[in-house]
């Protein structure tokens, strides 16, 4: 695509004005794939708004004053992203600590196996192996991704998956899984961090029974933001949060020594809310509210043709699924030096990031991204390739974050 064509299609893009609403280098092609959104100008604001009057001036009656139901108020808007009802979703913790409530809830009330994907992230696998080591009676069976079919028998009590791989974008049929699961008696835990605010997601329509995502992707909310957990209404009177603080408590401030859980979804709280980081995410996810999915989605698969074409042409390995209704929001794209490549497209205003062993990972973000950003590091990335720039003794240099 020549950046004339890019131009034109920028041109008649209804998404084009969200650009204008985050704070983008100048010089920089954001095409992190996704292990943090930019930042939103609202969320500057916010936070400052928080800092400066609530914190600086109101001090401690901020609690009063809209802090202790943040986590509910975000959580219903969250709700409305993910095809959730109010009172199903939270905003608290992180992923891992989510993972690790929800999962050995689920155990507690249904021992039985563990089954999830080999190859999943790694956090999810991990706090897996943690959670089940919990409860007495359960256990842990990981597969291959073209073995999970004939693994979910009768003796599978939770399916644990991540909706679109961290890696090759490889989707999931959010439905078709969980009816699957539902048919021998499991219940599906979905890891929903890279679908959320990428591709279409409605869990109720699906029957979702539980699922987890992050704050800090494509829902902007800064390094570190809060998460997020969703817990279908017809479960939630029977599953218990393991990790009883006093937040989740029916009544916390009566300073009561035992423990009663707080009706609905409220008692999936522990500690207390982390209200600067969940400033900035509300502010992202209500940027998020404003944006139709259907557009996201045609002007995401549009991106990813794009740049594929483009990685054709340079003899790459597109790894992701070409089938739109198949992947999430980013390319994988295949190279035996992915690390020293993603270091030179940096060096060069091209951020992207690298995934071991050998996969080079292009966010394909449709809210702020431009078809001229993605032609202009497609020309880019062809000209790392045919100098052969990657090769150069510094990009091998591994830092602690890639």
């Amino acid at each position: 695509m020549t950046l004339d064509e890019a131009r034109a299609l920028d041109a008649a893009d209804p998404l084009a004005p969200f650009r204008a609403r985050f704070a983008l280098p100048e010089g920089v092609i954001y095409l992190d794939g996704n292990s943090l959104g930019p930042l939103p100008h609202d969320a500057r604001a916010a936070v400052a708004e928080l800092t400066e009057r609530q914190w600086g001036e109101r001090l401690n009656r901020g609690w009063n004053e809209g802090w202790i139901d943040a986590p509910t108020r975000i959580g219903d808007k969250i709700a409305r992203l993910i095809g959730a009802a109010p009172g199903e979703v939270i905003a608290c913790d992180s992923t891992s600590v989510n993972l690790y409530k929800l999962i050995v809830a689920a155990l507690r009330a249904r021992p039985g196996v563990l089954l999830s994907e080999a190859g999943n992230f790694p956090t999810d696998l991990h706090i897996a192996e943690g959670a089940v080591a919990a409860v007495p009676g359960a256990a842990l069976r990981v597969v291959e991704r073209d073995q999970l079919a004939g693994a979910l028998d009768e003796s599978v009590s939770l399916l644990l998956l991540t909706h679109v791989h961290y890696k090759t974008a490889a989707r999931f049929d959010l439905a078709a899984w969980t009816a699957q699961a539902h048919a021998v008696g499991a219940r599906v835990l979905w890891d929903l961090s890279h679908s959320i605010g990428a591709v279409p997601i409605d869990l109720n329509a699906a029957g979702a029974d539980l699922a987890v995502g992050c704050g800090y992707k494509f829902l902007n909310g800064g390094p570190g933001a809060p998460a997020w957990l969703f817990v279908a209404g017809r479960h939630q009177a029977a599953l218990h949060n393991p990790l009883s603080g006093w937040m989740g408590h029916a009544a916390p401030f009566d300073f009561t020594d035992g423990y009663a859980p707080a009706p609905g979804i409220r008692r999936w709280l522990a500690g207390t809310p982390p209200i600067i980081g969940l400033a900035a995410l509300e502010a992202g996810v209500e940027l998020m509210l404003e944006a139709d999915p259907a557009l996201l989605a045609a002007k995401s698969a549009r991106l990813f043709d794009q740049l594929a074409a483009t990685a054709d042409g340079l003899g790459l390995e597109v790894v992701s699924p070409r089938d739109p209704a198949r992947r999430g929001s980013h390319i994988a794209l295949r190279h035996a030096h992915a690390h020293e490549l993603c270091q030179a497209l940096i060096e060069r205003g091209v951020i992207g990031d690298f995934r071991t062993p050998d996969i080079l990972r292009l966010g394909l973000t449709p809210l702020y991204l431009s078809h001229e950003d993605v032609a202009r590091a497609g020309m880019i990335l062809a000209e790392v390739i045919a100098r052969g720039a990657w090769a150069e003794p510094r990009f091998a240099t591994r830092r602690a974050v890639t």
